[in-house]
Formats: structure tokens, sequence, C-alpha cells
């Protein structure tokens, strides 16, 4: 795999956002993506970070992986954490839990060679998945103890599925639910940031 050129750092969060629909914003309008939305509560921490969208609808772990190489090279300055959220494809599609941790495994490896900070964003699958689930259940802990990487619940406890929160096509969240989520996860990520400032 290519490595991403020398990049400079800021002295203002940058952070890649890498991910399927979730993260890209599917169905929802301008603005109100995760990407979106984080970099809009992390201003109120650092005036000027920046959240990368790099989220593709429809992505698999391995059709991330494959992008992974040009990502990495059309970034500006290297990222101060990579939140990583992939999975939930993998499993609608019945990719092999092993080809699914392989591929997870692969991407948390090479941004960790780049020097890139990782938060590992999980998904619980909603009830009338946790059946199908079952067979993914201890990826990303797997994948989180072998890198030593942070991992945090992508979705709110309850939210994922839930009516009030999901967009026509009943599986996709909405601005609302998405909103949550970047709330949710905001705490993670500064704690993430701190980690990354102490060590500098």
């Amino acid at each position: 795999m290519s490595v991403a050129p020398t990049l400079s750092i800021t002295p203002y969060p940058y952070i890649l956002a890498l991910g399927d629909s979730l993260t890209a914003g599917h169905g929802l309008p301008r603005g109100a993506s995760f990407a979106d939305r984080l970099e809009y509560l992390l201003r109120a921490h650092y005036p000027h970070a920046a959240v990368v969208n790099a989220g593709v609808s429809g992505d698999t772990s391995a059709a991330a992986l494959r992008r992974l190489p040009t990502v990495l090279s059309a970034l500006r300055h290297r990222p101060s954490l990579a939140i990583v959220e992939l999975g939930a494809n993998d499993l609608l599609r019945g990719v092999p839990p092993a080809r699914t941790l392989a591929d997870l495994d692969m991407i948390v490896q090479e941004l960790r060679r780049c020097g890139i900070p990782v938060l590992l964003a999980t998904l619980e699958p909603p009830p009338m998945l946790a059946a199908l689930g079952l067979p993914y259940d201890d990826i990303y802990a797997q994948v989180s103890a072998r890198h030593d990487v942070a991992r945090h619940p992508f979705f709110p406890p309850g939210l994922l599925g839930h009516p009030d929160f999901v967009l026509p096509d009943r599986l996709h969240p909405n601005a609302a639910a998405i909103e949550r989520v970047a709330r949710h996860m905001l705490a993670p990520v500064l704690a993430e940031l701190s980690k990354t400032q102490a060590a500098a």
C-alpha cells in the first residue's frame, strides 16, 4: 500500500472521518453530515478545527481499504485523529467476519504507520439484525486491542433504527439522529485530541 506523503502538522485539530453512508451523510441536506456536525461542535473548543468527510455510501471495510491511499494522498495536513466508522455494509452484505476483521485491521495498521491516532467507531446492529450481527460481535474489540486504539459506540443507545430517527428508507439515520451521534462522539474525540496534545 502506498504511504501518505510527508504532511505538515497543524496547531488546530484536523480530523479524518473515514466511513460509509453514516459518515458521508446519505440523504441529508448540505451541512448535516456527521463530519459537518462534529466540526461545528468542535469549533466551540477549537475555533479552527476541521473534519474531512471521507465517507462513501455503500462502502464495505474492503472498499475503504482500497481507497485509503487515495484518501491519504489528498489530505492537506497530517490528521490529528482518524475516526474509522465501518462495518455496517459488511454485515448487511454477509461479508465473512474474518474478512471484515482483516480489512479493519489493515486500515488501522496503515493509519497508525502514518503516525495518525485512531478512534474506532463501533456499530451495534439494531434488534431486528441482532442475530445476524453475532459473528461480528467482537471484531472492534480485537482491532482495538491489537493496535491499542480507543473505540466508542457510534450511536447512542436506542437510537439506531428508532422510527423517529430514520429517513423514509427506514434504514439510514436522519439529520436529527446524526446530530445526536455527533454530540455522542464529541467527548471521546476531545479525549483523544487531548492525548495527542499531551504527547506533542
